[in-house]
Formats: C-alpha cells, structure tokens, sequence
C-alpha cells in the first residue's frame, strides 16, 4: 500500500501548470496588447497616410519633448544641460529615421513594405514573447523601485522611468504588431503629417 502525501505534487502536474500560466498570460495579457498595438499602427496610417513604422520615433520624439519641457521647468544650471544632452541623444535615432523617411519620399507604403513588416512582425511575435513580457512587466515595477535620495538623480530616474514607461513597451509591441494592409490608390483621405 502506498502512502499519499498532501501538498506534495508530481513534478509532471507542475509543468502543467507552468503551461497554463504561460497560456493564460499569452491569452489575458500578450495576445490584447497585440491587437491593440495593431489596432494603433492600424489608425496611425488610416490619419497620417504615412507607414506604420513611423509611429514609434514619432511618439518617442512627443514623449522626450514633453520630457524635455518638464525639466527645463524643474532644473536649472548644470543638471539641466544634462539633462537636454541625454534627451538630445535619445532623440537622434527617431530623428535620423524620421529624416531617411523625408528623403526616401517616393516610396510611400505599398505591397512590398507590407510583406516585409509583416513578415519581421511574424518573426517577433514568435521568437520575442518573452522579452516583450519583461519589458512589460519590468515597465510597471520601475517606478516603484528606483528611489533616489539625491534630489537631481531622483528627478533624472523619474525621468528615465517616464521615458521607459511610454516608449519601451510601446516598441516591443508595435514591432510584433500586425501591420495595416496598405490602400494603394486610395486617396480619398488626405494624412494630416507628410514626412515624405
């Protein structure tokens, strides 16, 4: 006769419980912000007419302004000059893509630019769950674990958790995103941004 110990559980029964925590945060957390995602790049081409994956520099390039607003509102002197030179530098980036987008004006957002965001996005969506989880998750704790007892480096983290906050979750879902199918001859709707 064999003797059965309460709170005891086979290490088959939790991994299957493993699996039913992935799946659950797969279905009630990853799969929504997915269609959300794509429901943004989705509305973002429908009123600006521009391609999907200007979005992201765009919406990083408003978050440092606001950000960059904000300190010159709250620092003066050294820390301020800080704090544009660190804004400055993560704003090159967006603004180097935004420029290539002007200069490359006449290649607009047709089949061939769909195939391949879609196909990048395919590829994230599969191989990149996980990062887009702890990006996720590491965005929501930020702010309540980094305290700074100097008040320039408290205001410098605040300002990094901000900038985190906003922009990285946004990234790693709108690059994982399904992209919009693009309208081509459809110029009914006149975009209210022209990069190109």
């Amino acid at each position: 006769m064999m003797t059965k110990f309460r709170g005891v559980r086979s290490p088959l029964h939790a991994i299957g419980d493993a699996h039913i925590g992935m799946d659950w945060i797969n279905r009630y957390i990853d799969q929504p912000l997915l269609h959300g995602a794509a429901g943004l790049l989705r509305g973002w081409h429908i009123r600006t007419r521009q391609p999907p994956e200007l979005l992201e520099p765009t919406w990083n390039l408003v978050v440092l302004s606001v950000l960059l607003i904000a300190s010159g509102q709250v620092m003066a002197g050294r820390p301020l000059a800080l704090s544009i030179a660190a804004l400055i530098m993560l704003a090159l980036p967006s603004a180097r893509k935004l420029l290539s987008a002007m200069r490359a004006a006449g290649g607009g957002y047709g089949a061939r630019e769909y195939k391949s965001l879609r196909a990048r996005a395919i590829a994230k969506r599969e191989a990149e769950w996980s990062v887009r989880i702890i990006v996720l998750f590491s965005s929501a704790c930020l702010p309540f674990i980094a305290r700074i007892d100097d008040p320039v480096g408290a205001c410098f983290m605040l300002g990094a958790s901000i900038w985190f906050v906003l922009t990285g979750p946004l990234k790693a879902y709108l690059d994982a995103a399904e992209p919009p199918e693009p309208n081509e001859g459809d110029r009914t709707y006149s975009g209210a941004f022209h990069f190109g």
